[in-house]
């Protein structure tokens, strides 16, 4: 195993440990306003891993690039499909129109 995949393992492992402390701190009341503003963020990522698959040259850099664009293509939608819903739910909900009375309702005038 070459020096150069030890040090990218050990900076990946300690990014997840780094990055699993932080947001387990966050209050679930905070988590989904939080995760939906980093939108921009998940944008990068996806630019990000679009210009790696179209340098990538042998198959399994091909693989692991597709991954890539579609993790975090999923990670944009999943954000902005967040965002909506939780925007839904500071809509006014609209009062259900009255039934005028008359031959649907059965009643008589």
């Amino acid at each position: 195993m070459s020096l150069e995949l030890v040090a990218a393992l050990t900076i990946f492992i300690l990014a997840v440990l780094v990055g699993f402390e932080v947001i387990s701190k966050v209050p679930a009341t905070l988590h989904t306003p939080l995760m939906s503003g980093a939108n921009s963020i998940h944008g990068i990522v996806l630019v990000g891993s679009m210009l790696i698959a179209a340098t990538a040259n042998e198959p399994l850099s091909q693989i692991l690039a597709f991954v890539a664009v579609v993790f975090a293509a999923m990670n944009v939608v999943g954000g902005y499909v967040v965002t909506d819903r939780m925007l839904q739910m500071f809509k006014r909900r609209q009062a259900p129109a009255k039934a005028e009375p008359g031959p649907e309702t059965g009643e008589q005038s």
